[in-house]
């Protein structure tokens, strides 16, 4: 009797987990991509804050700009925690599918659980990611009347 798994049944684990470590790849590009932009937000919240005029209409508008940026902090720390727990759960799904072949456990579905939760927080995730980029335009709008030429 067979105690440890044949070479080849590794090798094919192996092969089978790749697409999870690829998956893993481009989440690091996404979550690069989250942390710069709150990294961003976050600079420019300090900059308006250190700038906040006593009154008047330059206050109403830097008071509007802040709260679109705290919402937009928000946004993209629910998109960062989704994304991250969709990076724990892709390796869980890794993790899980060489311990189920050492040990010979019939766990496929505990896997493709596993792996469908990771898909459904990396696609919400994307949603934050997109509704942040849509509320990032708000603020950052081009004036219809600069291309208005002028008689």
């Amino acid at each position: 009797m067979q105690i440890s798994p044949a070479v080849t049944t590794i090798a094919e684990t192996i092969q089978a987990s790749l697409s999870p470590v690829f998956m893993l790849a481009g989440i690091g590009g996404i979550l690069n991509v989250l942390a710069g932009r709150l990294s961003r937000v976050i600079d420019r919240v300090r900059t308006l804050e250190d700038k906040l005029h006593p009154t008047g209409e330059d206050r109403l508008r830097q008071l509007w700009e802040l709260k679109l940026l705290d919402r937009r902090m928000r946004v993209i720390n629910v998109a960062l925690y989704l994304v991250v727990g969709a990076a724990i759960m892709t390796c869980t799904v890794v993790a899980t599918m060489f311990v189920a072949e050492l040990l010979r456990l019939k766990i496929g579905r505990w896997v493709a659980f596993c792996f469908i939760l990771a898909m459904a927080m990396l696609i919400v995730g994307l949603l934050s990611f997109l509704i942040e980029v849509h509320i990032s335009l708000k603020s950052n709008r081009v004036r219809r009347e600069l291309f208005v030429p002028r008689s």
